[in-house]
């Protein structure tokens, strides 16, 4: 996967892999990653647990992120999160 959004055509200023782990780690590291990026960053975070979509979801909602893009393929999962400002 590269790091340009198909369907916004943005750039994530970082890749976060977690890929192969389940809840909560997923969440867990896109937080941490977030806090060291600044306000209007674009994170993109792949994961391969079903639960991701929804803990994603339920994250930006409740943080104040935006979740621009949510997609899958093949069993992997895709977020495109932007930080809140």
């Amino acid at each position: 996967m590269s790091d340009v959004s198909p369907s916004t055509g943005s750039t994530a200023d970082r890749v976060l892999d977690t890929r192969g782990l389940n809840c909560p780690m997923p969440i867990l590291k896109a937080k941490k990653t977030l806090n060291e990026m600044t306000g209007g960053s674009l994170l993109k975070v792949l994961a391969t647990d079903p639960g991701a979509v929804r803990d994603f979801e339920y994250f930006c909602r409740h943080t104040g992120h935006q979740l621009m893009e949510s997609t899958e393929a093949e069993g992997e999962f895709c977020f495109l999160i932007r930080r809140k400002g």
